[in-house]
């Protein structure tokens, strides 16, 4: 399976579903934005975008199925899947704001091999696939080399629906605002992900996500010499609701921070 061929082409999609979004950010009306729970809201954007995507990724690999957000298609896939996310950010997005995104990642059996973030406002394509490296608009990226939590700065995401683990997420949020440079809240888990593989950010952390949300920004993280993982520090950040994302030498101090907080063990 050629990799590399295969991201040109989504990469191409991507740009071309974005320029439909961002068309679109001035027509939608506010009474065309609906709840799926609590925070959790969609618009005609979001499905329509995503029905192009699935269309065209389709046309690309035929065999391959979807995990899509807004489940436009139920099509499994044997061996490859696409895991789509339309409009990641769409409550920015319903307000005008930045950063909203595209995120495309392609799963063959259990490991991702291609990824592709496109924050639409910036006109920013984050990409890679398997044995390359992590590239920005064509240009070579690469995490950073910061070493110590105290010269990081950090980007988070709030829930906003699972409030269970909120007290200990505050107190986190409180030792790492004593303890960096900073916490930033894009309010997309996608965009932040690409952040960090290119270096304007050291450290990702959230949880109450979803596959959709992370598997490309996660794959591209690593592709840029970064380390994923869940709180507890294994792998089960794809679909385990919850990642850790940073450079490598800021991993295993950070990590532990996060689990010390978040996995309740204070």
């Amino acid at each position: 399976m050629n990799f590399e061929k295969i991201c040109k082409q989504v990469k191409e999609i991507t740009i071309d579903t974005g320029f439909y979004i961002k068309k679109q950010i001035h027509l939608l009306k506010q009474h065309q934005v609906e709840s799926k729970g609590t925070h959790d809201f969609v618009t005609f954007v979001d499905k329509t975008a995503e029905k192009k995507l699935v269309k065209s990724l389709s046309q690309i690999l035929p065999e391959a199925g979807f995990i899509a957000e807004e489940n436009t298609s139920n099509k499994r896939g044997d061996k490859y899947n696409w895991i789509v996310d339309p409009l990641d950010g769409t409550t920015n997005f319903i307000h005008g704001l930045s950063p909203y995104a595209i995120s495309i990642a392609l799963k063959q059996d259990d490991k991702i091999v291609l990824g592709v973030v496109y924050e639409i406002s910036l006109n920013e394509c984050f990409f890679a696939w398997e044995n390359s490296k992590a590239f920005l608009n064509n240009n070579e990226i690469c995490v950073t080399q910061t070493n110590k939590i105290n010269n990081s700065l950090i980007a988070t995401g709030f829930p906003y629906y699972d409030y269970k683990r909120l007290n200990l997420f505050l107190n986190s949020l409180e030792y790492l605002m004593k303890n960096s440079h900073g916490i930033r809240r894009l309010g997309s888990a996608a965009t932040d992900l690409a952040y960090v593989a290119c270096g304007r950010f050291d450290a990702f952390y959230e949880y109450s996500l979803h596959a959709w949300d992370v598997a490309a920004g996660a794959f591209i993280v690593q592709q840029a010499g970064g380390l994923v993982c869940d709180f507890k520090g294994k792998d089960n950040y794809l679909f385990g609701g919850e990642i850790i994302a940073t450079n490598l030498l800021l991993h295993n101090s950070f990590r532990n921070v996060v689990s010390d907080f978040m996995c309740n063990k204070k």
